[in-house]
């Protein structure tokens, strides 16, 4: 098999999981063309270093985390600005049973760390050994970090609700 029949396999097999992963993770369709074509330019670059079968996936949800961590690094001002415009437009309103402003707000405010294991988990439905693939620690690292990883969000959806709870009797 060719470099380029093997490129091919690969985004063909994988193309649909890692633009699942990528959309998740950004705001737009264009920095989520953008997370894919990264991805798959890596994978074309190296692709003799691209595992065979599900490996395979892990490895490039691996490289498609850098990439998001790279698209990251720059965009302080911009999520800075979001939660203003956010935290304004909750405002107006109404909550409701599940609001999912609140989760969404509770998952925003967990560390980065916490917030990829439980996508990783939630999201991409990753058992905690994959997980350690993807992210490049143990089997037991992962297990332990998505249980603190629940806990926290569990304990930022109270102070969530807390806070709903508070601002209704104001």
């Amino acid at each position: 098999m060719t470099h380029r029949d093997r490129f091919e396999a690969v985004y063909d097999a994988y193309y649909p999981a890692i633009h699942q992963y990528a959309a998740r993770r950004t705001g737009s369709p264009d920095d989520t063309a953008d997370v894919i074509s990264e991805t798959f330019l890596t994978a074309w670059r190296r692709i003799g270093d691209v595992p065979e079968g599900e490996e395979a996936l892990l490895w490039l949800y691996g490289v498609a985390r850098r990439v998001l961590a790279n698209q990251q690094r720059g965009e302080f001002r911009r999520a800075v600005l979001t939660e203003r415009l956010r935290a304004e437009l909750a405002a107006d309103r109404p909550v409701g049973p599940v609001d999912l402003d609140h989760v969404r707000a509770a998952f925003d405010g967990l560390p980065e760390r916490d917030r990829e294991v439980l996508a990783l988990a939630c999201w991409e439905g990753l058992t905690s050994q994959q997980i350690a693939k993807v992210t490049g620690c143990t089997a037991i690292a992962a297990r332990t970090r998505l249980h603190r990883a629940r806990k926290r969000m569990a304990a930022a959806l109270e102070r969530q609700a807390s806070l709903t709870i508070a601002m209704g009797e104001a």
